[in-house]
């Protein structure tokens, strides 16, 4: 199975691509970020994101998609892009026919670390043992898209 994962946001969106063989062992096919620039149009940024992310699923050819759930809005402005992007990445992948599935912070911080209120210092060291890197994935937002995908492969085979 290859999964791909998404720690969405309008300024950084973050993806993750790993294989996950019948062992259930995760391996790292790749992984970055999308980045818009902060002054372009909000409209034009979505687009980007969507075009840039179409073309990360053309190449990768993954068939699940995981998506991290938005959970707090501190800040309305913010809630709302973060929405949008997800909203964007969410019809990227039906687009190309994946599965996709959402999951959490807390479930994918119990899914990788057993403790749902682990830090990002955890739940990046943990990616990293995973996937068996030397070091931990950057920025954040790449680790956090690959927490995601590791989240949707451990939790898929109990399914």
């Amino acid at each position: 199975m290859r999964i791909i994962g998404i720690d969405p946001g309008t300024g950084i969106l973050g993806f993750g691509v790993i294989d996950v063989d019948k062992n259930g062992k995760c391996t790292l096919v790749d992984a970055g970020v999308i980045r818009t620039p902060v002054k372009e149009d909000e409209t034009i940024r979505l687009q980007t994101i969507f075009e840039e992310l179409c073309a990360i699923i053309d190449n990768c050819n993954p068939t699940e998609m995981a998506v991290e759930k938005l959970f707090f809005a501190q800040n309305v402005t913010t809630a709302m892009g973060v929405a949008q992007a997800r909203g964007v990445a969410i019809v990227a992948g039906t687009q190309a026919s994946l599965k996709v599935s959402e999951y959490t912070p807390l479930q994918i911080k119990q899914a990788l670390t057993g403790y749902g209120r682990a830090d990002k210092k955890q739940m990046q060291e943990m990616v990293r043992i995973l996937l068996g890197l030397k070091d931990v994935p950057q920025p954040d937002d790449c680790a956090d898209a690959l927490a995601t995908a590791i989240t949707h492969a451990m939790t898929s085979k109990v399914k």
